[in-house]
């Protein structure tokens, strides 16, 4: 590393953190954690607050939304929403991790037809059940369940329920499978990589993994690399950021004027003269200020949920 990277990293580190709103599609590299993407953009735009929406292995790529400032009171609506993923599955061969990462348990000489593998990929379409892998995030007393797995400890798991909404052939080849997936909230790609090589009879892990959209949002939307990031000046890094309300483009809209406006951000229900659907909604302020998240609690009345801080907003 030369002086002049190393003056150039310790004056970034030095710059003060500055508060920014704003959500930033971002083409995560393969090889880091989801967190460590995070903390990387949280320091190009010098930010004091940011989260991701959803993790993404080291090994897989692709669209990872970022959350900057107030926008991470919304992002759990990112968390639950439907992913899509183009994938790569190693066919005859199966590992500790479900993935490439792993050491191999067993390989096979089998290999199926197209015909055959269309078939098993129809078995696996809509609602299935789904055992979550050991190498994981989710916890046992306390502890994510690959420190067990990691320790050479197998605990039970329980299936669960999830949806895989479309499953398509992309390319097969002699020793991978090429697949489109597009699913709910808790799949795990690399137990579905296992589940269709068992259900073909050869095995089969997942070697590579890219997601291609979160939600309404799509990687190929102008989402940013963090090289290309690193490239832009301060002020254009800015300028990649999402307004805060497109996390929750898809509520209805409602429009306050001043007073309504002044009420809700104080913590007072609202009554308010149109019949609304029961259900959560997004208002706007006075100059087309987006002010958070109510809740229609009965066709006249509307609550505060989740607001930004205001300010001099309003």
């Amino acid at each position: 590393m030369t002086n002049d990277t190393v003056q150039s990293a310790t004056a970034q580190r030095k710059q003060p953190r500055r508060r920014i709103d704003g959500v930033l599609l971002l083409d995560k590299p393969l090889g880091i954690s989801s967190q460590a993407a995070v903390t990387r953009a949280k320091n190009l735009l010098h930010a004091v607050k940011a989260g991701h929406t959803g993790t993404l292995d080291p090994m897989a790529g692709g669209l990872l939304p970022i959350c900057f400032g107030e926008a991470t009171k919304f992002s759990h609506l990112l968390l639950n929403s439907d992913k899509a993923y183009a994938a790569t599955v190693r066919l005859g061969m199966t590992t500790t991790t479900g993935d490439m990462e792993g050491e191999v348990t067993a390989s096979s000489d089998v290999r199926p037809t197209r015909e055959e593998v269309e078939a098993v990929l129809h078995r696996f379409r809509g609602g299935i059940m789904q055992t979550p892998p050991m190498y994981s995030a989710l916890k046992h007393e306390g502890q994510p369940l690959y420190k067990y797995a990691r320790a050479g400890k197998e605990l039970p798991r329980v299936p669960r329920p999830v949806n895989i909404i479309a499953l398509d052939l992309v390319g097969l080849g002699r020793d991978e499978l090429r697949i489109r997936v597009e699913c709910g909230k808790g799949t795990y790609i690399r137990v579905l990589a296992e589940d269709i090589g068992r259900e073909l009879g050869c095995g089969a892990c997942l070697a590579a993994l890219r997601r291609t959209a979160v939600g309404k949002f799509q990687l190929e939307q102008g989402a940013v690399t963090l090289e290309d990031l690193q490239r832009l000046s301060e002020a254009d890094r800015e300028t990649r950021l999402l307004p805060v309300d497109v996390l929750v483009a898809a509520l209805p809209r409602i429009d306050l004027g001043p007073g309504q406006a002044r009420q809700i951000v104080t913590g007072q229900g609202l009554e308010w003269p149109e019949t609304l659907a029961a259900g959560l909604a997004r208002i706007y302020g006075p100059g087309q200020d987006f002010l958070g998240v109510v809740e229609i609690q009965a066709p006249h009345r509307i609550v505060a949920r989740r607001l930004l801080a205001q300010g001099t907003v309003i």
